[in-house]
């Protein structure tokens, strides 16, 4: 068993400044054919900051595809080929005004496999600094901050539905609890600060 499925056509008929809509038709391990429905997504990253007394940053905003206001860790869409970790660093400080330091790598996401091709990094990082904050013009955002066990609370009372802030607080706080680094390895090429402690 291969485990593969091999594009025999796409059919794309909506490609946006963000997304690419396409159906695709694809030979499966069997040799029959079958279609698949994608969204194509250039991934994303999400950055949990702590302070000193170790609370997280959040931001609380309105999410037009749920019409309700949605609380998160700071996250943001991917440029092209920009590198995850200086995407999560821009959008911590443009979300927060923080400047983060002695970052880790908690891994990455697929919040959607059934459909859509995107990749969430998830990232801790110290708060070092506070400045401004630099929201884009279509974004109103409230700025939250909430201890550490508080969170790991509200994701358990599924006061926080949002995904990727559930399971970056969550492999967080195991990070956090085990004082080890929970399997995580620094990766060639990974700027991370891997053997540091939050």
């Amino acid at each position: 068993m291969n485990m593969t499925e091999k594009t025999i056509s796409e059919d794309i008929f909506y490609k946006g400044k963000i997304l690419k809509f396409h159906v695709d038709k694809v030979k499966l391990e069997n040799g029959r054919t079958s279609t698949r429905e994608c969204v194509d997504h250039p991934g994303g990253v999400s950055i949990a900051a702590l302070t000193a007394e170790n609370e997280l940053y959040f931001v609380r905003q309105y999410r037009y595809p749920y019409h309700e206001t949605v609380l998160e860790l700071p996250a943001g869409k991917l440029e092209k080929g920009e590198n995850p970790l200086e995407a999560g660093k821009r959008e911590l400080r443009e979300e927060t005004g923080v400047e983060g330091e002695s970052y880790i790598s908690l891994g990455k996401l697929y919040p959607s496999p059934g459909y859509t091709s995107e990749v969430i990094w998830l990232y801790a990082c110290r708060e070092k600094s506070r400045g401004d904050t630099h929201f884009d013009t279509d974004e109103f955002i409230k700025i939250e901050k909430i201890p550490m066990k508080e969170a790991v609370r509200k994701v358990l009372s599924n006061e926080i539905p949002d995904a990727k802030t559930q399971i970056l607080i969550l492999k967080l706080a195991a990070y956090q609890k085990n004082s080890t680094e929970c399997g995580v390895q620094r990766k060639q090429g990974d700027n991370t600060a891997a053997g540091s402690r939050l």
